[in-house]
């Protein structure tokens, strides 16, 4: 497993009861890299989109509708596994049913917000990136501490 570029989405429900710096924190701590971040107004377009998948799902409305509605915090996560390793902190969809430890288990009951999205593989996230970010906007860069966050002594860092 190499390293790995990933979307997350703070949604509107995470933005509106003040939980960005604490979520973006548990990345953070984990030791995943911010290659990008963005507080946003999302579009109906781009919400539609972004959930084209679910068009046919009766929740298809109202998700469009409950990701327009406030801004969002958008990040580019990168690391090691960063995919499975994000959607293993977010934790089960629905916050009643999320282990405690996950961010959706520790600050979430409802099972219609559920505060947080994350791309589920690298063709997603690939997708997802270039639907929220511009060129330009996802930046490669230096760590400082990067080697007390991975082995880098082979020839993949782990």
């Amino acid at each position: 497993m190499g390293m790995e570029q990933t979307l997350i989405i703070l949604k509107p429900d995470a933005v509106q009861r003040g939980l960005m710096g604490r979520i973006l924190s548990r990345f953070e701590d984990k030791g995943l890299k911010v290659i990008g971040s963005k507080f946003t107004q999302i579009s109906a377009d781009v919400a539609a989109t972004h959930y084209a998948d679910h068009k046919e799902r009766p929740f298809y409305a109202g998700l469009v509708d409950f990701m327009t509605k406030s801004p969002v915090l958008v990040l580019a996560l990168e690391g090691v596994g960063a995919i499975t390793i994000c959607r293993s902190m977010m934790g089960a969809t629905f916050g009643s049913q999320a282990a405690t430890g996950t961010i959706r288990g520790d600050f979430g009951v409802s099972n219609s917000f559920n505060l947080i999205h994350g791309s589920d593989s690298p063709e997603a996230a690939s997708k997802e990136l270039a639907l929220f970010f511009n060129d330009g906007e996802i930046i490669a860069w230096d760590r400082a501490n990067e080697g007390w966050v991975y082995d880098l002594s082979g020839d993949e860092p782990e």
